[in-house]
């Protein structure tokens, strides 16, 4: 019986929204009553079914609630009359006898005249009718709204921008925080960050908790999207104390935690979440639905509301996932021994059959050898992704799955949530090849061949990865690293890390010993000195770090405190011995540090 309910309702809405966009065409005709009356009960009468005693029932209160331009936007409304008194709609009988008994399956909107007319105004006319005094401020919104959905984004951001202005004027909190939302997801959309990074700090000014805590909702996003977790957290903390039961904070903290690399907690945070907002009465459904999902596989959910609300390319994602997620076990074809007893890749024919195939959709003439370069792939992945899904086989060319992997790290590297779908399949698959690599037991000389395609591959997989598997992350930089020893890609570094993690203490003091005479070696001696710390040769652990004061004054300090928020503007990136170097090997090694038993306080005492 609910379900006949809700469709007879979706019928009178729809049958409602056609007769008022009519009868306010045949208002503007002359904006006389008795033109609509006449209207009613000729043409009126068809859109509702033929019901004559239905449209005259509806044209007066309509009528009551048009703004009409001859009175400057007023409305001229109508004395509803007494039930013994002369209907409204002058048929001739008393009101009791004819329109007072019809009753419509919903109330009328009262904004709704007023929302038509500014979704069919233009130009001058609309400007003048949305600043006027007699605009209702919910007709602003809901007008906004439609024009929004229809792709009128122009007007919507018109219309809201005035409707933030008057609400904000007007003390209404309520419009002023929709206002807030509608213009801030309006902004992103049109790429406004000027107008946005405004609004935002309008609404930090405001004395409103709700929204100012939605304006650090929206910061927490943007430092999320930045990979800048500190203030992410900060903002977020803040927004929690100001807006404690807004749905919106589970999503945020969800991501915040698996960014940050936590996943067991993300998914007990989300359970607590959906427990708090169980409770209350007012809680949206659909809301708690994603807030459920989320504590049951955060990333998953996350992954499937990522995808789903991209409105280009969701079918693609969708799609692109389906493929990878059946993508089979592909041997690298092409591997030959080089003079010198070194491996080389040379593409066989299939690898560049496909390899071009791929290069006609992508319009990709000479490889990527940029970030800016996979950002501008993924911008054409609308292009490029559908014909992917339809010849899966391309991704057998290690020449296709180097520039994949490339754009696939751009747009989801720094989503931990993302990588199970996009990124983990491209990892077997180069673990496999690896694999291959290393049972032949020869170098893989960066110069040699189309090795450089090899190298490529694991450098986009080993940046996709550091959020969500950096253990595997670092295990492809150091099998990478132990190919080529002069080190093409620069992964001298992330392999100490590596082999610290793993507490390979005396693998790191040799790296380090090997590689002595290289430049600017602060973060491989620090790693030195934890290495010795841990294996007990304290006396030799000291020496080094009073070398590294010598090269960097600031780093020793830099190491020791739990939190430290970065204080380098103005200086060089990693200029050598500056607060920016030292700053760069605390979030290197910090953790490292960290994790071991009385290093950080052995390491104190040297600040």
């Amino acid at each position: 019986m609910a379900d006949h309910d809700d469709i007879m309702l979706v019928a009178w809405i729809d049958q409602l929204l056609s007769f008022s966009a009519a009868a306010l065409g045949v208002i503007r005709s002359d904006e006389a009553y008795p033109s609509l009356l006449r209207w009613a009960r000729s043409d009126g009468a068809h859109l509702v079914g033929e019901d004559v005693r239905l449209a005259q029932a509806l044209a007066a209160p309509l009528w009551n609630q048009t703004p009409l331009v001859r009175l400057g936007f007023d409305t001229e409304p109508l004395a509803k009359p007494a039930a013994s008194e002369m209907c409204w709609c002058d048929s001739g009988r008393r009101f009791r006898d004819c329109c007072q008994p019809i009753t419509f399956p919903a109330p009328l909107p009262d904004n709704l005249m007023w929302m038509l007319s500014l979704c069919q105004w233009r130009g001058d006319l609309l400007k003048r009718a949305a600043h006027s005094r007699h605009v209702p401020l919910q007709a602003l919104l809901e007008a906004g709204i439609v024009d929004a959905e229809a792709g009128q984004l122009g007007r919507a951001q018109q219309l809201f921008e005035l409707l933030f202005q008057r609400s904000h004027e007007r003390n209404d909190n309520l419009l002023l925080e929709q206002a807030f939302e509608s213009l801030e997801q309006l902004y992103r959309q049109r790429g406004f960050s000027r107008k946005l990074d405004t609004l935002i700090t309008t609404a930090l000014e405001s004395d409103n908790d709700r929204l100012k805590g939605s304006a650090l909702e929206q910061l927490t996003l943007a430092e999320l999207e930045n990979d800048d977790l500190a203030a992410a957290r900060e903002n977020f903390a803040l927004a929690q104390r100001l807006i404690p039961d807004a749905p919106m904070l589970a999503y945020l903290e969800t991501m915040l935690l698996l960014q940050e690399g936590h996943s067991e907690k993300a998914q007990q945070r989300a359970a607590f979440w959906h427990r708090r907002l169980s409770r209350r009465s007012d809680a949206d459904p659909d809301e708690l639905e994603f807030v459920q999902q989320l504590a049951r596989h955060p990333a998953r959910a996350l992954a499937d509301e990522m995808i789903a609300t991209d409105d280009e390319l969701a079918d693609s994602l969708l799609a692109l996932r389906n493929t990878l997620a059946q993508l089979p076990d592909a041997m690298l074809s092409g591997l030959t021994s080089a003079e010198g007893g070194v491996t080389c890749y040379v593409p066989s024919a299939k690898d560049l059959e496909y390899y071009r195939a791929w290069s006609q959709v992508t319009s990709q003439q000479q490889g990527l050898a940029s970030e800016l370069e996979a950002a501008h792939l993924w911008m054409n992945a609308q292009r490029w992704l559908p014909a992917l899904n339809t010849h899966p086989q391309w991704l057998v060319s290690p020449l296709v799955m180097r520039e994949l992997a490339t754009a696939l790290a751009s747009r989801f590297g720094s989503l931990p949530w993302m990588s199970d779908a996009f990124i983990t399949p491209l990892a077997r698959r180069f673990d496999s090849w690896l694999n291959a690599i290393e049972r032949r037991k020869a170098p893989l000389p960066w110069q040699q061949g189309e090795n450089s395609v090899i190298y490529l591959f694991g450098l986009a997989l080993i940046s996709a990865l550091e959020r969500s598997d950096r253990h595997q992350s670092r295990r492809f930089a150091a099998r990478l690293y132990r190919l080529d020893s002069d080190d093409p890609m620069g992964l001298y570094e992330l392999v100490l890390e590596h082999y610290l993690l793993e507490e390979r203490n005396e693998k790191v003091v040799k790296l380090v010993n090997e590689r002595r005479g290289h430049e600017t070696p602060i973060a491989e001696a620090l790693a030195q000195a934890l290495a010795l710390f841990r294996l007990g040769q304290r006396e030799q652990a000291e020496e080094v770090i009073k070398g590294v004061k010598r090269i960097n004054r600031y780093v020793v300090a830099m190491m020791t405190p739990l939190r430290l928020a970065s204080a380098v503007t103005g200086e060089s990136n990693g200029q050598a011995g500056s607060r920016a170097e030292a700053w760069q090997v605390r979030l290197l090694l910090r953790g490292c540090w960290g994790a071991t038993p009385g290093a950080l306080e052995w390491l104190e005492q040297f600040a």
